[in-house]
């Protein structure tokens, strides 16, 4: 017996995605900056400290 293509639709994950969604998604993009900004700040300081070396 094959299984089913398509599976049984589970609403209440759906439901909790589009519930969590709004929250989730925003708090993700912040913490992606502020990671990506205080990465850029530890490069240019190393670079800052092995210029300052010469």
């Amino acid at each position: 017996m094959k299984t089913p293509i398509i599976k049984r639709f589970n609403f209440t994950m759906a439901l909790q995605w589009l519930i969590f969604l709004p929250v989730i998604l925003p708090l993700c993009v912040i913490f992606g900056a502020v990671q990506g900004v205080m990465n850029m700040v530890e490069k240019m300081a190393h670079r800052m400290w092995v210029d300052m070396e010469l």
